[in-house]
């Protein structure tokens, strides 16, 4: 696996890097958010897009993204417009998504982008092109809030995002019983030996949260803990999460 870089922080090498989501809802409570970012040990900061109400107004979204930037100084940002289809707060449709995804990376805002592999569909290859054309990595995401599918389905669609030209590939799925979880970490380690650039991938919930901490051992390059409050369910406090990941790391 090659590592990638962005704004000096290596990610695929070492302990897994902490991205700590940032949620507000308007740009006064985003960039209070951000201060509390980075008052924790975050490598970098999720803007979860899909929670900020004006995001519909790409004058509005573009100029807040902006002043975040400028808060978080030198802190590398993932931008995310997470679906509600995947677990996120609002709807979109497809040609919305497309500009949206395009626009977060040609303005500058975002070091990497989030990409819903099944959400931009047949648009993938192009959104990828346009990451990379305004210096930006483009990470593709795939999230089962059901279930956790068969391990090898998990390896498959890991791999294939890989394939596709991911910078970096995300898969996060549903645990219901402690075999899930078990299957999660397996497909993890077997992805991570196969692919070309970073996986990440967690196991949602309370049940699943030794996957957010076990990244090193298995192979998932990012781990995500909260400040303010949490994007997902089974997030750890981002203070607790990098305490943890330090016992862990291997020497």
């Amino acid at each position: 696996m090659e590592p990638v870089n962005i704004r000096g922080l290596t990610i695929g090498s070492g302990r897994p890097k902490i991205a700590v989501p940032v949620l507000g809802e308007t740009r006064e409570a985003l960039l209070a958010e951000a201060e509390q970012v980075k008052s924790v040990p975050a490598d970098l900061a999720e803007w979860r897009v899909d929670w900020f109400a004006q995001w519909p107004d790409r004058m509005a979204l573009l100029e807040t993204g902006a002043a975040l930037r400028a808060a978080l100084g030198e802190l590398p940002v993932l931008a995310t417009f997470r679906t509600a289809a995947e677990g996120g707060q609002q709807g979109i449709s497809h040609n919305d998504y497309v500009n949206l995804a395009q626009a977060l990376a040609a303005s500058g805002v975002a070091d990497v982008v989030d990409i819903e592999v099944f959400t931009a569909g047949e648009d993938v290859t192009a959104l990828i092109g346009s990451c990379h054309q305004a210096g930006a990595l483009a990470l593709l995401s795939s999230h089962d809030f059901a279930r956790t599918p068969e391990e090898d389905e998990m390896v498959d669609r890991l791999i294939w995002m890989d394939g596709l030209g991911a910078d970096i590939s995300k898969l996060a799925v549903m645990p219901h019983s402690p075999g899930d979880v078990l299957a999660l970490l397996s497909a993890t380690g077997r992805a991570a030996r196969q692919a070309r650039r970073p996986i990440v991938t967690m196991s949602m919930g309370g049940l699943g949260t030794v996957s957010r901490l076990a990244g090193e051992v298995f192979g998932s390059a990012i781990t995500f803990g909260s400040a303010a409050r949490a994007s997902a369910p089974g997030q750890v406090p981002a203070g607790q999460l990098a305490e943890i990941l330090a016992l862990l790391e291997l020497n």
